[in-house]
Parts: structure tokens; sequence; C-alpha cells
């Protein structure tokens, strides 16, 4: 019997990932902004790469990993889910309560588009004011040649505050 062996189709490479999180956190260098934790998932939710530097405090990953998976459950970015919700608290919680938690509805959540603009993955990082997290989830994602949403960070992303 010979039996033959598979491989499965994915929607975000490893090597994706990895070059995403690195981005990510040579932005951050640059940048000259606090430590971050990167959390990159798969279309599925599942965790391809994750990376927190040296100064983060332990709560990072639950959060970037929550920014990133809110992003994934409801199709959009956190900044727009923050932005759509803030009117009506009922419905994040119960979000947050369906999702056990991993619902971190505020800027650095970051959909990965491939070129047919269909989604891909997440980004979820944290560290930082969160409109500067989600400025390096969008720049680190289109330096690796990939399309995201939101497509452009705030203007005033410097200016957060946290």
């Amino acid at each position: 019997m010979n039996e033959q062996l598979h491989s499965l189709q994915t929607s975000l490479s490893l090597a994706q990932a990895n070059a995403i999180l690195s981005e990510c956190l040579a932005v951050r260098q640059r940048e000259g902004l606090l430590p971050l934790a990167v959390a990159v998932l798969d279309a599925g939710g599942q965790l391809l790469t994750f990376q927190r530097e040296d100064g983060c405090g332990i709560l990072r990953y639950d959060i970037a990993f929550g920014k990133a998976w809110a992003a994934l459950g409801m199709g959009m970015s956190t900044r727009l889910i923050r932005d759509r919700l803030a009117n009506r608290p009922a419905f994040q919680s119960a979000l947050a309560s369906v999702s056990d938690g991993r619902f971190i509805p505020v800027p650095g959540g970051v959909l990965i588009l491939n070129a047919q603009s269909t989604v891909i993955g997440a980004v979820g990082v944290s560290g930082d004011a969160s409109d500067r997290d989600e400025y390096c989830a969008i720049h680190a994602i289109q330096m690796a040649g990939l399309g995201c949403e939101p497509s452009s960070h705030q203007p005033e992303w410097r200016n957060a505050g946290l």
C-alpha cells in the first residue's frame, strides 16, 4: 500500500507572516515607539507567528492576538469596529463574551489582503498608542507586498496619546 502525503493550502504563508512581523518591529525601532507585541494570524484565526519585545507587559500577547482576532471575526479593521460600535456598548460586550475575551476593538488589528482583495489573515499589534500600533501593522503589511484594511494609517498617528 503506497500512501501519498498531501500538503494543505494555507491562506498566508509562514514566510509572509514572518516578514510582516519583522517589518513591524523594524518600523517600531525606526520611529522610536514603545516596545511591541505582534501577532500574525491566518484567515482561520490560527497563530502563525508572534513576538513580544523586551519591555512589553505580559498582557500584550493577549491584546495583540485579540486585535487580530477581532478584525478577522468581524471582517474589518479594529479601527472600523471601534468607530462603528462606539454607540453600541451592549453589542461590544456581547462580542467580547462570545469570543471568550479575544475581542479587542481598538486600532491595531489590521486585515491582510491578497492581490484579489481576499482576506488571508490579520495582524494585531500592541505596545504603544493604538494609532501607532496600527501604523506599524499597515506599513509592515504593505512592505510585504500585500494589501490591507484599512489601506492607510490615521494622518495624526504620531500624536496619538496612550
